[in-house]
């Protein structure tokens, strides 16, 4: 339907460029434009008889422009409107990994320490929270 209607409005476009091309001059063109007796002879002139050439001007300029209005809405309704904002997201992801705060340089890997320190080294905490008694010592001393 959109191709045969294309193909009507470019012949309606090339009929109407040999119609307007076969009409001859009605005035002086852009001479007239000056003032004169020819401006005024065109304006305030009796009525012209239309020829032939004048009604199928007007009727295939009609016609121009309504395949044109036609074909213009039929190309909008083709292309659905796309939100700038929605992505298409891949077909597969990969979940990331947890950054943990404390940890830099990307060491996201790094395990903790049970005392929540974030330190891997030994040196970490002092007192006896975290420490264990020899075997059949007192751990109070």
């Amino acid at each position: 339907m959109y191709g045969f209607l294309l193909a009507v409005l470019v012949l309606d476009g090339i009929i109407l460029g040999i119609v307007i091309l076969l009409q001859s001059g009605k005035g002086g063109g852009l001479a007239a434009v000056g003032g004169g007796a020819a401006m005024t002879e065109g304006l305030l002139g009796g009525r012209q008889a239309t020829t032939v050439l004048t009604r199928t001007t007007w009727t295939t300029g009609t016609i121009f422009m309504v395949l044109a209005l036609v074909l213009s809405i039929l190309s909008s309704r083709a292309q659905q409107p796309q939100s700038v904002i929605q992505v298409d997201a891949p077909a597969t992801t990969t979940e990331p990994q947890p950054v943990l705060p404390g940890l830099e340089g990307g060491n996201a890997a790094a395990p903790t320490t049970p005392g929540g320190s974030g330190s891997t080294s030994g040196t970490g905490t002092s007192g006896t929270s975290g420490t264990t008694a020899p075997p059949g010592g007192n751990p109070g001393r």
